[in-house]
């Protein structure tokens, strides 16, 4: 993995948002199946299991915490809404994320037809981030909320598609492979829309860094 993609990795992570690991989805298969027979105790099992992955993906998606969680309930709803054609031989992890991808991208469409989202520091004054936050002293609490802004003015260099990618693959961990399943595109098509986000990636942080070391 390039040292910039890493960075963002290893920034993610200290803000708790890094057990990034698709297998963990895939993990309640006679749930699942007993969710798809309408047990609803079943499929609140499944909401509890995957809630946190589905908010942490739509907030790298959409880049603030409000948008995230309205995403996240859309997701299970059409989750519920579309479980009954969910096939056993299927890629839960795909399928699920799928939906995610597909709720962010309407989110994203709805809110361009607005004035915009609240930026990151107004989300922050405004405490929208508290439950994501850690619980140490401020300078941690400092060095979190710039690291979130890290992300997501990277990240919101890169187009829609170039983002779901490199969220999916680089964030989420899936490989090319699994990435180009639930986006419905071909391999090497995310193999470019990868290359390019990480470049962009790149550019980005070298910027930052050098308005940072200029600003000393």
């Amino acid at each position: 993995m390039p040292g910039e993609v890493a960075d963002i990795a290893l920034m993610t992570e200290s803000l708790g948002l890094g057990d990034s690991s698709p297998n963990a989805l895939s993990s309640l298969a006679p749930v699942i199946e007993r969710a798809k027979g309408g047990d609803m105790a079943a499929f609140e099992q499944i909401i509890e299991h995957h809630q946190r992955r589905v908010i942490t993906t739509a907030w790298r998606m959409l880049g603030n915490s409000e948008d995230a969680r309205d995403a996240a309930q859309e997701v299970f709803l059409r989750m519920y809404k579309y479980l009954r054609g969910f096939r056993s031989d299927q890629d839960f992890a795909a399928w699920l994320y799928r939906i995610v991808i597909n709720v962010c991208r309407d989110h994203a469409r709805i809110r361009s037809r607005h004035s915009g989202f609240a930026s990151f520091e107004v989300e922050q004054e405004l405490g929208s981030f508290d439950s994501l936050a850690s619980t140490g002293n401020i300078e941690s609490e400092m060095i979190q909320a710039q690291q979130r802004a890290m992300i997501d003015q990277a990240l919101d260099t890169l187009s829609k598609k170039e983002r779901a990618a490199i969220v999916l693959r680089d964030l989420e961990g899936m490989s090319t492979e699994k990435v180009a399943e639930v986006l419905g595109s071909s391999q090497t098509t995310v193999r470019s829309q990868i290359s390019s986000a990480r470049a962009k990636i790149k550019k980005y942080r070298e910027r930052i860094l050098n308005q940072t070391t200029r600003m000393k």
